[in-house]
């Protein structure tokens, strides 16, 4: 894009809450550069108003609080009429987007090699209407928003002993006009824009919502003030951009009162979708803590009902722990340890990554389990062996994060042929997405789920290759 103003209001921006007989509960927020109230939202000729969720330094956001009612084909707003699926029984379509977002540099791309892959969402969605879209991380890269503070320039690399009260306020300002300037630039754009103000939300984050590898990186940097400062200020507008809430929301989004772990649940008929929080709680020997685990622990799966678990890393995957253990033996490649860290595979959790394949398998004897993740910026997808019928995971990374090149691609593959099999009788293999030869294919990538006459199916939209066949989600499927 590149970096422009803001306009004077944007938004609405679409937040899931609940579905049940009544209709589809949202929360939807307008974002607006002075402290006029948005106009209000009229669903079948009833009015809502919004109040004021938060006044922030040159910007008040508004929420509304809206149930659409089952017959309901959607809602009007300042003049305009955006569609909404307000029933969730029967056919039901999912978007699955990650990795909105580059390292360096991203809110100077020009819009339209930014966002071709929300674009061509956008035109799926005109044809066939999403109900839920489904965020898996990194849905903005806040890497460069530490730059030019002294306090944060050269962090983690750099960490600052004992800075004043004063200078950490500073530095916060610092920060909040940074994650501020990259949600409203990119939450701005066009194609997801409207996406966003007719598909209802579901996101859960990784490292780049707070920079790159947190969680991973040496604790003396994640622990120190800086870090923690950092941390803060990331968590604030994510609760506030990527779920439309605030601090005092948080007892009733997420399985943990007291926000430790920012993990989440919901039930829609016949599938229950869980997201697992692996950031809040990340250490570089720990994935999730107490309260991650004991939302994992304490999910039960319907007899019949179809799981769709949300792993912002891939949960099935090859055998990283090689690569690991010859990438810490060279010390000019240790400075990708936090990249390895940050898996499920890493030599460093795997105990965890066991615990939580055995967890799988639990639920896999109630019912179906499709696992999606992003983060790898590729298209893949893996199956682990179960009694009952193969877990699948469907990985799609990249809506517009550009792709490594064939290469990389290739060598991941290489590595994926050696298998792996962490729990014994339960192997993993990972293969390519229909249609495609490969098991990685290195190409921007959005992921489209779909129940029809009580079946499931994926779809993966690919840049160059267009949308792959459907794959059959459900028992013996191959």
């Amino acid at each position: 894009m590149p970096h422009t103003s803001p306009p004077t209001q944007i938004g609405p921006f679409l937040y899931f809450r609940a579905s049940d007989a009544a209709g589809v509960a949202v929360d939807a927020i307008v974002i607006r550069k002075d402290t006029t109230p948005p106009a209000p939202i009229l669903i079948q000729d009833t009015s809502h108003a919004p109040h004021l969720l938060v006044q922030l330094p040159a910007h008040t956001v508004w929420r509304y609080r809206l149930t659409l009612p089952p017959e309901a084909t959607g809602y009007r707003f300042d003049g305009d009429t955006y569609r909404v699926t307000a029933h969730h029984a029967g056919d039901l379509r999912i978007g699955f987007v990650s990795c909105n977002g580059e390292e360096h540099g991203d809110l100077t791309r020009p819009e339209p090699e930014r966002n071709v892959m929300w674009h061509r969402l956008l035109e799926q969605h005109r044809k066939a209407p999403m109900a839920l879209l489904v965020q898996g991380g990194d849905q903005i890269y806040a890497d460069e928003v530490t730059d030019g503070h002294p306090l944060s320039e050269n962090w983690p690399d750099d960490v600052p002993l004992d800075p004043g009260a004063e200078d950490l306020a500073d530095l916060e300002a610092h920060l909040s006009r940074g994650f501020i300037d990259r949600y409203l630039t990119v939450l701005g754009a066009a194609a997801p824009a409207r996406l966003m103000a007719e598909v209802p939300s579901l996101a859960i984050w990784d490292d780049h919502d707070i920079c790159d590898g947190w969680g991973s990186l040496r604790q003396q940097a994640t622990m120190s003030a800086v870090g923690q400062c950092l941390f803060r200020v990331a968590r604030r507008f994510y609760l506030l951009f990527q779920h439309g809430a605030v601090e005092a929301d948080v007892p009733d989004l997420f399985l943990d009162a007291q926000g430790y772990s920012l993990s989440w649940r919901h039930h829609l008929p016949g599938v229950t979708l869980l997201a697992p929080d692996l950031r809040s709680e990340r250490r570089r020997r720990q994935v999730m803590g107490i309260p991650g685990w004991r939302a994992i622990d304490e999910t039960r799966l319907a007899a019949g009902d179809h799981m769709i678990l949300v792993s912002s890393v891939p949960l099935l995957g090859p055998r990283l722990s090689l690569v690991e253990g010859l990438m810490m033996s060279i010390p000019k490649m240790q400075k990708y340890e936090d990249d390895l860290r940050d898996q499920w595979q890493s030599r460093a959790h795997r105990a965890e990554w066991q615990r939580m394949l055995r967890r799988v398998l639990e639920w896999r004897k109630a019912g179906p389990v499709t696992v999606i993740s992003g983060e790898i910026h590729l298209a893949t997808r893996a199956e682990m062996k179960s009694a009952p019928g193969p877990v699948h995971q469907l990985v799609a990374s990249g809506i517009s994060h550009r792709a490594p090149s064939a290469g990389y691609a290739r060598g991941l593959g290489l590595l994926a042929g050696l298998g792996e099999a962490p729990l014994a009788d339960h192997p993993i293999r990972i293969l390519p997405v229909p249609g495609q030869k490969r098991r990685y294919t290195a190409e921007r990538n959005a992921l489209v789920l779909e129940r029809v006459d009580g079946t499931w199916s994926a779809r993966w939209h690919l840049e160059s290759s267009g949308i792959t066949p459907p794959l059959e989600l459900s028992d013996g499927a191959r």
